[in-house]
């Protein structure tokens, strides 16, 4: 959620500092703030509400604070309304402690109780000024160094936090303490970076750290030390990030989206290209066995937004091919309603990020009940990369807009290939079909490129569209899973109301809602439920329903019942996601331009919610 970014070195920290959170903005924030230290004179705090660029404007892109080592956040508001005095960072009352937190403190209150009994006063909402101020009453009573309060602090304070520190008398080090929340440190010469999302120091480094949980680390300039919560000093292996850095950029796109929109089919070819070799799919990097395969009686998949709606899809296509039971579930519900496990369940954790919280906690949960885990993530060296059993990495690159799109179609693909091996290694489906399947499922990147050519029809109708207040999307099968992911790229982007429904469950209440223009978008790739879909069409049609179709090419009929259709190149009908996506990507996209509505960061959003 909230976006933490640090620097240590030999050069102004402000602007890399401003540079670095502006690559945090896709996290959702509503106030942002730094602080800088110019060696041992008094560190300067400057904060706003609102978008980054008012921080900017009042630092002067950064130039007129002058310090070569500093802390900077980007606020999403939870304890306390958007404000100056909420916005990070937080200082203890004589400037001892100064510190920027992303995460929520469960048991604040009773620290500030505990606090405020000690003579500390609070100005702020915040559960943050809470941790400065208990790190402060640790400082001072113990006297013994920063990794000796943030330890002291850690074991008192109950919920999440990635921390971010400077201490007054150690004006040459930057300290940071972690649990559940992401955080990240880079390397580069004689500079240190801090960040909670790759994307914000890539310009600077590609070689990093991952911090782990109930850790705290040291930053000097292009030095690094690590502790556990004991205090103990331990070692950790540097990470390289293939991304190149100017994946984060626009790159001439005028919005992030579209940009990544238009990156899906090179995304999806390389996540094939990982594990297809030679006509077959090679999980060696992924650790799962034929042996461990065969044992699988039952799948879970667990998972948050267009993660689930990936699950969704991916019940359909592994139950078809491999013909093991699958069951979808919510993350955020998952672990709260008792579910039964089995010991030869898998459990697949989808998550763009790695670090989402009801998904980590689900993948705990399952681990502690002894249950083998995969995790399918994009960001390599996170939290569920790290803690589960398995990892399949979807070779996404990094995904700037907070509607995903490369992501989700990457994570499609994972979902294919594992339900092809399982489904040969099981022998449920031959080795003609398994060929058959691995030449259509190369063929998909180019499919995509060809419905991109054609989106100028999508955005001429999305105009017409921009100012509806309900939109339907209706299928069957996976119809209804494309339309699921369909309808949240429309509501999450546009803020227009919008729902999916399974087409048959339309009767029973769902069709008192359609009156005179309102749009309903009918998806028909599935050719055994592609007349019982046209039927519910027609049904919703002669209720005044405006309808559009989205079907492959040769289903020209469609336009006796449509007033608006688009086509998608014919493949497997097990693919027909990672096609009939776009159109609907498209839409969204289109129409939130079209409202003047800022595309790459939607209101009241952030891309990875690392909190409850």
């Amino acid at each position: 959620m909230c976006g933490i970014v640090g620097f240590i070195g030999n050069t102004q920290a402000a602007p890399i500092l401003l540079d670095g959170l502006s690559k945090l903005e896709y996290r959702g924030y509503d106030s942002a703030g730094i602080a800088v230290r110019d060696g041992e004179k008094e560190t300067k705090i400057i904060k706003a509400k609102g978008r980054l660029k008012i921080l900017a404007e009042k630092t002067d892109n950064g130039r007129a604070v002058i310090g070569d080592c500093g802390i900077g956040h980007t606020r999403w508001a939870t304890h306390g309304e958007p404000s100056e005095v909420n916005a990070h960072p937080h200082a203890s009352d004589d400037g001892n402690i100064i510190a920027v937190h992303n995460g929520i403190i469960e048991n604040y209150l009773e620290l500030k109780e505990k606090l405020t009994k000690h003579g500390y006063s609070f100005s702020s909402q915040t559960d943050t000024e809470i941790a400065v101020k208990l790190i402060d009453y640790y400082s001072k009573k113990y006297n013994q160094g920063p990794v000796d309060a943030l330890a002291r602090a850690m074991m008192r304070i109950r919920g999440s936090y990635a921390l971010a520190v400077l201490f007054k008398d150690y004006p040459e080090e930057i300290y940071v303490a972690r649990k559940d929340s992401p955080m990240i440190i880079g390397l580069s010469g004689d500079a240190s970076y801090i960040a909670s999302d790759v994307p914000a120091i890539l310009k600077y480094t590609n070689q990093v750290y991952y911090i782990g949980n109930m850790e705290i680390a040291r930053l000097g300039k292009g030095e690094v030390t690590f502790y556990n919560i004991d205090r103990d000093e331990i070692t950790k292996e540097l990470t390289e990030i293939k991304w190149d850095a100017e994946a984060a950029e626009k790159g001439g796109y005028e919005h992030f989206m579209m940009k990544e929109i238009h990156e899906q089919p090179r995304a999806v070819q390389d996540t094939i290209n990982s594990v297809v070799k030679d006509g077959r799919i090679d999980l060696t990097g992924v650790g799962l066995t034929d042996e461990e395969i065969r044992k699988i009686n039952q799948i879970v998949i667990v998972a948050c937004g267009s993660a689930y709606h990936v699950g969704v899809v991916a019940q359909y296509v592994i139950e078809d091919l491999a013909r093991i039971p699958v069951r979808v579930e919510l993350a955020s519900e998952f672990r709260y309603r008792n579910p039964l496990l089995d010991p030869n369940n898998l459990v697949v954790i989808i998550s763009q990020s790695g670090e989402t919280a009801d998904s980590l906690a689900a993948l705990r949960l399952a681990k502690e009940n002894g249950l083998k885990t995969l995790g399918i993530v994009n960001v390599v060296g996170s939290s569920i990369a790290r803690e589960a059993d398995n990892v399949f990495y979807t070779l996404a690159g990094p995904e700037i807009a907070v509607a995903t799109t490369k992501a989700y179609s990457t994570q499609l693909i994972v979902s294919y290939l594992l339900a092809m091996q399982f489904g040969l290694i099981r022998g449920t489906i031959s080795e003609e079909a398994f060929a058959g399947l691995i030449a259509e499922i190369q063929t998909i990147p180019d499919k995509i490129t060809k419905i991109l050519e054609d989106k100028e029809r999508i955005q001429w109708f999305a105009a017409k569209f921009a100012s509806a207040r309900d939109v339907f999307f209706i299928g069957r099968g996976i119809d209804y899973a494309i339309s699921l992911e369909g309808s949240l790229k429309m509501k999450e982007i546009s803020y227009i109301h919008s729902e999916a429904y399974a087409a048959g469950e339309l009767k029973h209440g769902t069709i008192s809602l359609i009156e005179d223009g309102v749009l309903v978008i009918g998806v028909l790739t599935q050719s055994a439920l592609y007349e019982k879909t046209v039927s519910n069409m027609v049904e919703v049609k002669s209720r005044g329903a405006y309808l559009m179709g989205l079907t492959t090419y040769g289903n020209y009929s469609i336009e006796d019942t449509n007033d608006f259709t688009v086509y998608i190149p014919k493949t497997d009908e097990h693919f027909a996601a990672s096609l009939a996506v776009v159109p609907l990507q498209l839409m969204g996209y289109y129409v939130s331009v079209a409202k003047g509505l800022d595309v790459d960061k939607p209101r009241n959003l952030a891309k990875s919610v690392t909190v409850e």
